[in-house]
């Protein structure tokens, strides 16, 4: 089952919910916890031509090839960056209220993405699929900030907090398999550079 969006990738935000960099500070400094071992799986959103949002509620992930039908498999068909990674918390903090399905990331989780918690070559199962985390950084960029706004790339990009991952990470897709709303996401193994318990 899936629900069509108005959004694309030529879509911009809507200045009045852009937050400033002390309100986002303070939020961050606000949330609550993030799981470290396992959380959820809140959103997925495929990007069809156009880079037209199409939210689901299931999809079946392949090996290196990321989401069927995903404009990824089109335009850069880099097994490093076949799926991008958001926190949820973290993504409805700098949306203010406006679509998930703007940001362009294609997995939404309730799950602590920071280089401390899952460093690049950490595995996490997502339903029945397994993902591993690459180590190609997820930067924001000029249609992020025409989204979100000039505070809220700083906030993703800027030395203070890079550490957290608050763009989200890139995954791949190393074993195929179903993943839904609403499905656990557990860490498997923690790539090295992960702080020992």
């Amino acid at each position: 089952m899936t629900r069509k969006h108005q959004i694309d990738s030529g879509s911009t935000g809507d200045p009045a919910c852009h937050l400033d960099l002390e309100a986002l500070e303070a939020g961050l400094t606000a949330r609550a916890p993030t799981p470290r071992g396992a959380g959820t799986v809140t959103l997925l959103v495929r990007r069809g031509p156009g880079g037209a949002r199409e939210v689901l509620q299931r999809a079946h992930l392949v090996r290196d090839g990321g989401l069927p039908g995903d404009r990824w498999e089109v335009k850069r068909r880099n097994r490093a960056t076949s799926l991008t990674v958001m926190e949820d918390g973290v993504a409805r903090l700098i949306a203010n209220g406006q679509p998930l399905a703007l940001f362009g990331d294609q997995i939404f989780v309730d799950l602590d993405l920071s280089r401390a918690n899952l460093p690049a070559g950490s595995q996490v199962r997502m339903g029945s699929a397994t993902l591993v985390v690459t180590p190609t950084p997820h930067d924001g960029c000029q249609k992020f900030r025409s989204r979100f706004g000039t505070a809220a790339l700083r906030l993703v990009s800027g030395k203070v907090h890079r550490h957290l991952n608050l763009r989200g990470v890139y995954m791949r897709v190393v074993q195929d398999g179903d993943v839904g709303v609403g499905d656990v996401v557990t860490v498997l193994r923690r790539g090295e550079g992960a702080p020992q318990a």
